[in-house]
């Protein structure tokens, strides 16, 4: 009864969803092809393709779950060099970042978790295995899945501060859920205690780790680094400040901070990324209203002269994050001056970056831990801590250094999460 509840409240929700996908779709300029793809209507040939190879179906939902599945997606490259890796995504952007992923084979936007989609998707797909990435379960999927007897096996797995009551909150509805789940690979061991308070299985839960542990930074010499300072315009004598992964509420607070510090270092130069690139014109409207001279990353090619000082980039494109992290002298990542829940940190870290971030961490919780123990970071309080910070870095690069030299050994010291989910994963593929 309960499960015949959960379709009708989806179809009802059908009739907000597809025009909101739609809207999202014109936007990045996929409505049609996303809608039916969210319909289980995949490239007519894609059954064909599929067909007479073994097929790990990874599901990573957006942005910061796809890239914490790379370094997993490149391990099961390697170890099933025949096998066909379709990647699924639910937002937009995820799936831009998986576009860029050579490792797998095809990528498409997750189906509708109503129960024809899904079977007519796993009909389409048949998978040998299926990897949910991070704490992405669909009742229906899950539950038909688990009828086919396909592994399902969560990688990543993490329960924030903030879902944890909300999943406590369904009680008994829960468990017969988690029992579909073959393996739950955790983060930590905090993650692996709500789990099984939740109900998964005790004996099907470990702790792997975390897979952002194991990211790999990009390769980017120094030629390279030039040509991109050429290709943004940016000042000759900029020192960059990279913003990353922002929200509404924040881009106001860092230009305010960006006002002040350039009054002690008038070459410092602001990269404003927002975390939704939809919003990057309300960003640009924003800073506008503070007086503040912006240009759109997407305008940069019809430009003839370099960017001022004093002036804001917007980046209103996706998949270059890292390398303006590479070309950064100091990063602050977002989400977390503002009640958000914080986004990766670890990103900054990889490429020794010294890395800031605010209070509101709570859904990057073990990791802001780590990187405060290691001194590979600073937690900043509010606008004023932040500034304060900063200045110290500016007039201090040497301090700077050595936060981003001890991020970097934090990573090396955490490393393995992929191998250990890599093994669960083998064990139930030769099962």
């Amino acid at each position: 009864m309960i499960y015949l509840l959960y379709d009708l409240t989806l179809y009802l929700s059908a009739l907000f969803l597809v025009p909101y996908y739609l809207l999202r779709g014109l936007r990045y300029g996929k409505a049609r092809h996303g809608i039916r793809e969210r319909l289980g209507i995949f490239r007519h040939d894609l059954r064909q393709c599929l067909q007479g190879h073994k097929v790990l179906w990874v599901h990573a939902v957006s942005v910061g779950e796809t890239r914490a599945a790379i370094p997993l997606l490149k391990a099961l490259r390697k170890s099933y060099p025949d096998a066909q890796i379709v990647l699924s995504n639910v937002t937009e952007t995820g799936r831009k970042i998986a576009a860029g992923i050579p490792e797998i084979d095809y990528f498409i936007f997750f189906p509708f978790d109503l129960r024809w989609v899904v079977r007519k998707s796993l009909n389409i797909i048949r998978p040998d295995v299926i990897i949910l990435v991070e704490t992405e379960i669909w009742p229906n999927f899950v539950l038909e899945a688990k009828a086919r007897d396909i592994p399902l096996i969560l990688a990543n797995g993490r329960i924030s501060d903030r879902s944890f009551p909300r999943y406590r909150m369904a009680g008994k509805l829960l468990p017969p859920i988690l029992d579909t789940i073959s393996e739950y690979c955790m983060q930590s061991e905090q993650d692996s205690r709500r789990i099984r308070h939740l109900g998964a299985p005790a004996g099907r839960v470990r702790v792997t780790g975390n897979l952002k542990f194991d990211m790999q930074p990009p390769q980017i010499d120094i030629e390279e680094l030039e040509a991109l300072r050429r290709q943004l315009r940016l000042p000759g004598n900029a020192r960059i400040w990279v913003a990353g992964s922002t929200h509404d509420g924040e881009e106001k607070q860092l230009a305010e901070v960006y006002q002040r510090l350039r009054e002690i270092c008038p070459e410092l130069f602001l990269i404003l990324v927002p975390r939704h690139p939809e919003r990057c014109r309300q960003v640009q409207d924003e800073m506008g209203k503070q007086n503040f001279a912006t240009t759109l990353r997407s305008s940069l090619a019809v430009m003839s002269n370099n960017l001022q000082p004093g002036e804001i980039l917007i980046v209103d494109t996706l998949g270059e994050v890292l390398k303006l992290y590479a070309l950064s002298e100091l990063v602050f990542v977002g989400g977390s001056l503002v009640d958000i829940g914080g986004h990766n940190i670890l990103e900054a870290a990889l490429l020794k970056k010294p890395v800031m971030y605010g209070n509101h961490m709570q859904n990057f919780k073990e990791i802001a831990r780590l990187v405060r123990a290691a001194h590979a970071g600073l937690q900043v309080k509010n606008a004023d801590d932040l500034y304060r910070q900063m200045r110290i870095l500016i007039e201090n690069p040497h301090e700077a250094v050595r936060i981003g030299e001890n991020g970097h050994h934090l990573l090396e010291e955490n490393r393995g999460a992929t191998q250990r989910t890599l093994e669960v994963i083998d064990r139930r593929m030769l099962s």
